[in-house]
């Protein structure tokens, strides 16, 4: 018996342009400005600045009660800066941003001459009291180091508690990833889950965003959010939710090849006669499986416009 699925994407990530209002990715870095004696200060200029960004910088006031909020961030490492007339500079470096984080990143700003900056490093971790949701980011340094199947499904299923909706197994060797199917958690249902891109809802009227027909291209994605837990308010349902960020390019060009290939000849059983003649069946068999995964990006006009195209063809054949 011969089950062949073929999967042929073209993820034109984007022909990314990608002016700053147009962005919807769901990082964020938050907090308040204070000075040395405790009180809120306003209208503080705060400045992140990432070359994640196209923009290379975004920049918000403290409002009156000391607080900022800068919301759609990229994934990358920010540098965060605060200024205010009066008052010394103050600097925060490395702060890692990935799926929907929320950076929380107070400042204390003392009075002393403009030109003097304080560049604050070696702080504790960041931690993200601001979201409840329980999230797994998958970047590419993970996607690539694991060896099973590129599809967000097959990653997914590797967090604990997570499965495929009607006791599907694990796929092993990346011969079904591209399979229609969904994803459970805690005990929700199939339907429940919800794909997302940029945090946009992927659905349809007829599926309600709980299947995807096409094939996962992940060269087209920096980064897949797994969320499993407390999902975002305005979701209708409770299970999981799959959060496709697409890589944007950059101001050099740079790219990434995937190929993966099997056959009959490269895998063995333990059919023997003995369970031959026992009456058991044939098992199954790999005849042809094989992954062609490029993507590429850079730039158009540097620092305005870029672009980032993968494209994927897979065949699984048993």
């Amino acid at each position: 018996m011969s089950v062949r699925s073929f999967a042929n994407t073209v993820g034109v990530a984007l022909l990314a342009m990608l002016m700053p209002a147009m962005a919807y990715a769901q990082a964020s870095i938050t907090g308040v400005v204070r000075d040395t004696s405790g009180a809120v200060l306003p209208g503080v200029n705060v400045e992140a600045a990432s070359p994640a960004l196209i923009e290379k910088v975004r920049s918000t006031v403290t409002t009156d009660t000391g607080q900022y909020r800068l919301e759609n961030l990229r994934p990358g490492t920010y540098e965060v800066t605060f200024t205010l007339p009066g008052f010394s500079t103050v600097k925060r470096d490395a702060v890692e941003l990935q799926g929907s984080f929320s950076a929380t990143i107070n400042a204390d700003l003392r009075v002393g001459e403009i030109s003097e900056t304080v560049t604050v490093t070696g702080e504790s971790p960041i931690v993200d009291v601001q979201n409840t949701t329980q999230q797994r980011v998958l970047n590419h340094e993970l996607i690539d180091a694991i060896p099973t199947g590129r599809s967000d499904k097959n990653l997914a299923t590797l967090i604990p508690g997570v499965s495929i909706a009607g006791g599907i197994s694990q796929d092993v060797g990346g011969t079904q990833d591209q399979v229609s199917s969904q994803l459970v958690v805690h005990g929700s249902r199939g339907t429940d889950q919800r794909l997302t891109q940029n945090g946009v809802s992927l659905g349809i009227t007829a599926n309600g965003a709980n299947t995807l027909i096409a094939a996962t291209n992940l060269s087209a994605y920096q980064e897949v959010a797994i969320d499993t837990g407390a999902v975002s308010a305005e979701l209708p349902t409770g299970g999981v939710r799959v959060n496709y960020i697409p890589k944007d390019g950059g101001n050099r060009v740079s790219g990434a090849f995937v190929f993966g290939f099997g056959n009959g000849g490269m895998q063995s059983d333990n059919f023997t006669d003995e369970l031959k003649a026992a009456g058991l069946g044939t098992p199954n068999a790999l005849k042809l499986s094989y992954d062609y995964n490029p993507g590429v990006g850079g730039p158009i006009l540097r620092d305005r416009l870029w672009f980032h195209a993968a494209y994927k063809k897979q065949s699984n054949e048993s």
